[in-house]
Parts: C-alpha cells; structure tokens; sequence
C-alpha cells in the first residue's frame, strides 16, 4: 500500500493511472472529503494538520509527498515551511518504509528564488531515517495551458522566458506520474536524486508552433521585457513577485539548469498542447 499526497493535481492524477495500471493499491490523501469518493481507499488530512497526516500515512509501504506550489509566498518562505515541518513530523510518527517526493529543477539552485521552497523540503526531509527519492522535475510542459487562450485568439502569447529561442528543459507530467510510480516500488539506501526532462528541450518559440498546429492558425511567442515584470506581477495580485522573477531570471540566464544526468521521459511538447487544446 502507497500513501499519495497531491493525488488530485496534473502529476497525481498521472501517478494514480500508472499506479492502477500496476495494479499497486494506493491510499489517496486529499484535504476534502468530496473528493475521496473517487478513489477505491482514501484519508482525510491537510498537510499543515500533523496529526491527521501521521494517521493518513501510518501501514504505507511507501509515501509520495507532493508539496503543494505557492507561487507568491511570503518573504522567508513561512507557509511552505510550516508544511514540510509538518510533514516531517508526520513522516517521523508513521515511519512508512520509504519516501519519493516531487521536487524540481532548481532546487539546488545557489540564488535564492521561488524554487528554494523545493530546496528546503529537501534540506529537511532528507534528514528522515528511512530512504528518501527527490524526483527533481523539469518546466512542466502543461503551463503552456494558460497560453492557449491569448494563442487561439490573438494569435500570440506573452513569454517570460527569453530568448524566445532558446531550449530549455521541460517535461510532461504524464512522464513524471510514470516515473513516480516506479520509484515507490524500487528499494534504495539513504538519499537520492533523480533528474527528469522530456525527450527534446524546448523553446517558446517551440511552443508557439505546436500552438499553431494544434489551433490551425499562426501563433507567435512576444518577449515580456524584464522591466515590467513586477508591475505586471503586482497588477496580477502578486504582492511578492521577487521570487518569481529571480525564477525566471534563472532559467534565462542558465543558473537553474539539469545537468548530464537527468533522465529522459518521452511524451512530446505536441502531444501534452494537442490534448489541453482538445480539452478546451
């Protein structure tokens, strides 16, 4: 039996699949009863409620933690923290057998940026008796998903990354849930890290042409300049977009990065825009 956090976003969805596929019973945690109802075994926990948490996971073989993303965190990170503390806690009264945990690109970034949130929970729950898996996952492949409205109507987006040509890596999460769900079954020692990227590095501009295949219209990538990220940030409700930019600053200037190692997933940039288009 696995114990999965995050079960009901894009990459627990994709790991609940390639779990059901292996046959492997699974116990979905989510924080709201409504949505227990779609899974065969389930607990009722908020990460932030230790108690509840510990109980979720107790007779796991093995746990996914999946830390939920907060893109406008207060400064020093406070929330985040108090959720890996939390599920540290929860990790060290239940003692499931072994841990993977979602991590990303960037996590051992040496700039402090949003991605530091990923570093710390590796700090910490690296430090857990049991062995422990950071899955380290590239640029999700599915944000391109909120580009699609901007693309089928104006026939472009806004890009953050830059230069609109320039690779970087990226990942669909259907390859991410794939490759947790092997790692809960494997047995290792102590810590470690796996890297993941998709088959081909990607681009904005990439991005743009498989927008443009999949709407049936010309599409192009448009440059946001970096001076006006903050106020764009502010003007979207952001009161602490500094992490953010420094994020982004990373991937364009080329300090958040995998190196040789990572492993390779193989669903295409055109096959995760072809399906978010379809589904609308």
């Amino acid at each position: 039996m696995y114990a999965i956090t995050g079960i009901t976003g894009q990459v627990g969805a994709s790991l609940a699949e390639a779990l059901r596929a292996a046959r492997q019973p699974f116990r979905a945690i989510v924080r709201d009863a409504a949505k227990a109802a779609r899974f065969e075994q389930s607990a009722i926990a908020g990460l932030d409620d230790t108690p509840a948490l510990a109980s979720a996971f107790e007779g796991a073989e093995a746990v996914f933690i999946l830390l939920p993303p907060l893109f406008d965190p207060s400064p020093g990170f406070p929330e985040s923290t108090r959720t890996i503390h939390s599920i540290r806690d929860a990790l060290l009264a239940a003692r499931p057998g072994r841990v993977v945990a979602l991590s990303t690109i960037g996590a051992d970034a040496a700039h402090e940026n949003l991605l530091s949130q990923l570093g710390r929970m590796e700090q910490v729950l690296g430090e857990l008796p049991m062995p422990v898996t950071f899955l380290r996952a590239a640029w999700f492949m599915e944000n391109t998903q909120w580009d699609i409205a901007s693309a089928r109507d104006h026939g472009s987006f806004d890009s953050y990354l830059m230069p609109l040509d320039r690779r970087i890596a990226m990942v669909a999460t259907k390859d991410i849930g794939e490759l947790a769900a092997k790692l809960l079954g494997e047995t290792w020692e102590g810590v470690r890290v796996v890297e993941l990227e998709g088959p081909v590095r990607v681009s904005p501009d990439d991005i743009a042409a498989s927008l443009a295949k999949a709407l049936r219209r010309d599409v192009v990538a448009r440059g946001v300049p970096r001076d006006t990220w903050e106020e764009r940030f502010r003007s979207q409700g952001m009161r602490n977009p500094g992490p953010r930019m420094r994020m982004i600053d990373g991937f364009n200037d080329g300090w958040i990065d995998f190196g040789a190692g990572a492993r390779k997933g193989v669903t295409t940039l055109d096959e995760v825009v072809r399906g978010l288009v379809a589904r609308g």
